[in-house]
């Protein structure tokens, strides 16, 4: 039978709807056979994952900079003059040159080698395995054969490996962080929703990629790969335009300014000998063009692609000691050009929780026990809240104002405190 999985909105339908929708067995799951039909047409349950870019493609791509191209044609020049002049054993400036474009493109390569690694190592830690219903029998299979239709058996701690519709729910939560940027445990349930909602109000539904935090429960797969909506943010991702950094552009700018530059000298040497001069002859002709030309090329700064690499590689592995892949060395700059960084309260952009640091109870200011130490800090509150309290009722002769977490001036430095911290 087709399955149409277009026309289905499961957290708007019941669960027995969302069964019958999806031609499937809430206790006895999908056959076998019927499995690996809908394996053949709706493909693997994974991301799509772009060609692999040979490696001399790669290394290739590291001289393709305005300021790189303009070292490589002084290094053709100044091999010319060499084959010319013949005036040492060998071209010594040709070889410095191309020796300093080369370590820089191959510290670029490695760069991105190690980045490209490092990524393959998180991709593995998807969920690889997944428990399913097929033929009334609990099995293990790979998360990658998932099909719609599927019963999957979710427990505390695993990986959600495909968006699911809730059958059954034992106080089941999970975190969708990664989803929604939501910090707290969603409690998921059964019942449909009636009304059209966002991601994160869809307590009916599991998503592929988030983790099972607490309880159990049974879920019917509606999407798989691409379908799911991790995949298409990944596809929304491969649409993104790729953007050139401010320092990319800034060397190509200046790139641009010493082409046009060395070309000058060139010709207002040239141009300024020969009017100077009294030039016969195609000899002494050239031997002003090569003077020119050698002129222009010792202009290039054939250091200046080393310097930056090196400490744009620097960078790179500050921020690896600080667990953060940097996958292309241009890159690690855009950290400091950054003039605003957008998060919310919950702290997602950090360590995926949110941890009170400090309380501020009518204009007095306690800083409490550090991370790690919730119990500390909770007791510590309720002393100064105590305190405070007993100090207030003193002043206002038995009229107080409790403070709430939401108040202005007065609550959670995570909640009202949040700017300048």
């Amino acid at each position: 039978m087709t399955v149409q999985l277009d026309h289905i909105i499961p957290y708007r339908q019941t669960a027995k709807e969302v069964i019958s929708s999806l031609d499937t067995d809430a206790r006895n799951g999908l056959s076998v056979g019927e499995a690996g039909e809908r394996l053949k047409k709706y493909g693997k349950n994974e991301l799509m994952a772009e060609k692999p870019v040979p490696a001399w493609r790669k290394f290739l791509a590291q001289f393709h900079d305005v300021l790189v191209i303009l070292l490589l044609v002084a290094t053709l020049i100044s091999a010319g003059m060499w084959l010319y002049e013949r005036d040492s054993a060998l071209p010594y400036e040709a070889i410095a040159i191309f020796a300093v474009v080369l370590l820089n493109a191959i510290m670029g390569y490695v760069q991105q080698a190690r980045a490209e690694e490092a990524m393959a190592a998180l991709r593995q830690m998807t969920a690889a395995q997944a428990s399913v219903v097929r033929d009334g029998k609990r099995q293990n299979i790979p998360a990658t054969e998932i099909v719609p239709g599927d019963i999957i058996v979710i427990e505390e701690g695993n990986t959600i490996p495909a968006d699911a519709r809730v059958l059954q729910s034992t106080a089941l939560q999970t975190a969708e962080a990664a989803l929604t940027g939501e910090s707290l445990p969603v409690l998921k349930d059964d019942l449909p929703i009636t009304e059209e909602v966002g991601l994160g109000d869809r307590d009916n539904m599991i998503f592929s990629g988030t983790i099972a935090v607490y309880g159990h429960g049974r879920a019917v797969v509606t999407a798989t790969g691409m379908q799911t909506e991790m995949g298409r943010i990944a596809g929304m991702l491969k649409e993104t335009p790729v953007e050139t950094t401010p320092l990319q552009k800034e060397l190509q700018r200046v790139g641009k300014m010493l082409g046009i530059i060395v070309v000058a000298i060139a010709v207002v040497i040239i141009a300024t000998i020969l009017l100077v001069e009294d030039v016969h002859g195609f000899s002494a002709l050239f031997d002003v063009l090569i003077l020119g030309v050698a002129l222009a090329v010792a202009a290039v700064p054939e250091s200046l692609p080393a310097v930056v690499t090196v400490v744009l590689s620097l960078g790179v592995q500050r921020m690896a000691r600080k667990n953060a892949i940097v996958r292309h060395l241009a890159a690690v700059e855009t950290l400091g050009s950054a003039n605003v960084v957008a998060s919310d309260k919950t702290g997602t952009l950090t360590r995926n929780e949110m941890t009170p640091v400090g309380v501020s109870i009518w204009k007095v200011r306690v800083t409490l026990p550090k991370a790690g130490s919730i119990r500390k800090a909770e007791k510590k509150l309720m002393e100064i809240s105590s305190l405070s309290l007993y100090a207030h009722l003193q002043q206002l002769t038995g009229q107080a104002t409790l403070c709430c977490k939401n108040a202005a001036g007065a609550g959670w430095y995570t909640e009202t405190r949040l700017k300048g911290r």
